[in-house]
């Protein structure tokens, strides 16, 4: 079946002749004879009817089996504390976003591992003495620069790495790491796979042995997400196709408009981006996405176009329906010391945008009116 297909009937149990799959509020089951403790029907084990169904549609749409979790940044922590081994290396990209980039750190200073970061566009730099895995994302936030996927699903494969991708960015609907050869595929499902900015969740992709590790592990420490929040993830990814294809078309536009403004000094987008990553993005992925990172001339003059626009709210997070513009030094990077953001290339003057669902001609007109004032 095709993507949108899936998306709507894919896990979707008709319960009682039910079309919406039901929310089951219930915290515990009747025991029956489960195999193991992690059998046991219980919402800390990470197995009620609500998770199961929007796993089974997740997994679908993956192409292999999925774990739901309270939160992206809890996706990440799982994924790093069950795929790389204590005391080992891990890959990571200089350019990362900065949640990431903190529990990176983080973990590092609790010796559960060491973290060499590199340079995703040069191959040659890349080093797997002692390393288990290697992590990055499809497109980089906010750079919305795409490295060497395919040398490092390549190298990775050569040197027993499990490879790790966050395609949140990008969503399914413009790439399938795990088709593409990555072992693990992570998103912030508080984005564009529920895309109406009213959840916090986050999903592991992989295969049903490694998504049966994770799920063990995040048993073991009570990681685990409520049945209304599944319910409503579910709800949100069947409009995903339908709504990332329309988002996406609206970036390209504004991405144009943008690159040809005179009050614009930079502009980044996966079409507009330097050769490399345009090439890339047109090997790799079935379209460039829902994101434009652009810096407007002059000092102050992000504050003062942000002032400007009328359409946009200026807020944390993407995906959502409404388009949402932030400054990604205050923000995603806000975390990050002021001397390694200047090292990773993390601008004062950018200003990160989500391009939402409004009619495209509105979002543009606005755009242009508060480029005015920059």
């Amino acid at each position: 079946m095709g993507l949108q297909t899936t998306a709507i009937h894919a896990g979707e149990s008709k319960e009682g002749g039910a079309i919406a799959t039901p929310i089951h509020r219930s915290s515990t089951y009747e025991l029956g004879e489960p195999e193991t403790f992690d059998d046991i029907r219980y919402i800390r084990l990470n197995n009620t009817p609500s998770q199961r169904a929007v796993e089974e549609k997740l997994g679908a749409i993956e192409g292999g089996s999925a774990l739901v979790l309270p939160s992206g940044t809890a996706a990440i922590w799982v994924a790093f504390a069950t795929y790389i081994r204590p005391g080992s290396v891990v890959l990571a990209p200089k350019r990362v976003y900065g949640g990431t980039r903190k529990i990176l750190d983080d973990m590092q200073a609790r010796h559960q591992f060491e973290v060499r970061y590199v340079d995703l566009a040069d191959p040659t730099s890349w080093d797997a003495t002692n390393a288990s895995a290697f992590y990055c994302e499809s497109l980089s936030n906010p750079w919305l620069e795409v490295g060497a996927l395919d040398k490092l699903v390549e190298f990775s494969k050569a040197h027993g790495l499990v490879s790790i991708v966050d395609n949140t960015l990008l969503t399914p609907v413009h790439f399938r790491p795990l088709a593409f050869g990555f072992d693990v595929v992570l998103h912030s499902a508080s984005k564009h796979l529920n895309g109406h900015s009213d959840l916090v969740a986050g999903v592991l992709g992989a295969t049903a042995t490694k998504i049966r590790e994770a799920r063990i592990l995040a048993n073991r420490y009570g990681v685990c997400p409520d049945p209304q929040m599944c319910f409503l993830l579910a709800r949100g990814i069947k409009t995903l196709p339908l709504r990332v294809r329309a988002q996406t078309e609206s970036a390209r536009a504004l991405a144009k408009l943008l690159s040809e403004h005179p009050r614009v000094e930079s502009v980044s987008h996966p079409e507009f981006g330097a050769p490399t990553t345009r090439a890339r993005t047109a090997d790799f992925f079935d379209g460039p996405g829902t994101m434009v990172t652009f810096a407007p001339k002059g000092e102050g003059s992000a504050k003062r176009v942000i002032a400007a626009l009328k359409l946009p709210v200026e807020a944390p997070s993407l995906g959502g329906l409404e388009s949402l513009v932030t400054r990604p030094i205050t923000t995603s990077h806000a975390g990050i010391p002021a001397a390694l953001r200047e090292e990773m290339g993390v601008r004062e003057e950018w200003i990160r945008v989500s391009v939402g669902v409004e009619d495209c001609e509105d979002i543009l007109t606005d755009f242009a009116q508060a480029l005015e004032h920059a």
